[in-house]
């Protein structure tokens, strides 16, 4: 439970990494490579297999 309220942390501290790579793309990446765990990694592609199928059932309908 006490990770699920730093959701919203890691959230936005993900943004600004995003749009610190937008401004300095040499320093951004550094931070984003960084931050990324293999364990993001595995969350976010299990979000998107999840979630594809999803998606695709709701555009059809």
């Amino acid at each position: 439970m006490r990770n699920l309220d730093r959701l919203g942390d890691v959230a936005v501290g993900a943004a600004g990494d995003v749009a610190g790579t937008v401004v300095d793309p040499k320093a951004g990446l550094g931070k984003l490579r960084a931050a990324v765990t293999p364990r993001a990694l595995m969350l976010l592609a299990a979000g998107l297999l999840c979630g594809y199928p999803v998606a695709r059932s709701h555009h059809r309908s």
